[in-house]
């Protein structure tokens, strides 16, 4: 895990510790999210620095959030451009605003299918109670 001066990750490691597979390791980084360094005869041994660990874990808090992969890939850039981190932090609060407008044009969506469903329901119900009455035998 570590050199003689910085700390270094293997695949393994770090899909066991963000619980994650090996292959979707690698997908980020044939999508350009990641980019270790290679070693071992013919660079077939990935070596992930403490930078590319810190790339993964906001790759993987990008997914969670909703966010496209070009969307992190160009917050990760914007992260680690030199100098001033607001353009940065503007794309980031327009990606989260536009993520949040999708989620809440779904949030009505799935509120009035709830509503045609609850209708239904009582519309079923009734229609039930009233099967149910025509069969009973009527009392003495």
């Amino acid at each position: 895990m570590s050199s003689s001066q910085t700390t270094t990750y293997t695949i393994t490691e770090l899909s066991r510790e963000f619980e994650v597979t090996p292959r979707a390791i690698r997908f980020y980084e044939d999508q350009g999210l990641l980019a270790p360094e290679r070693t071992g005869s013919g660079g077939r041994t990935r070596v992930y620095s403490a930078r590319e660990r810190t790339r993964l874990k906001l790759t993987l808090r990008g997914k969670r959030l909703g966010l496209t992969l070009n969307e992190i890939r160009e917050i990760l850039d914007l992260y680690e451009s030199p100098g001033d981190t607001v353009p940065q932090l503007e794309r980031f609060l327009h990606a989260l605003a536009d993520h949040r407008g999708a989620l809440q044009r779904q949030l009505e969506d799935l509120q009035a299918q709830l509503a045609e469903i609850d209708q239904h329901e009582r519309h079923c119900r009734d229609l039930l109670q009233e099967q149910l009455r025509g069969q009973r035998p009527a009392r003495a």
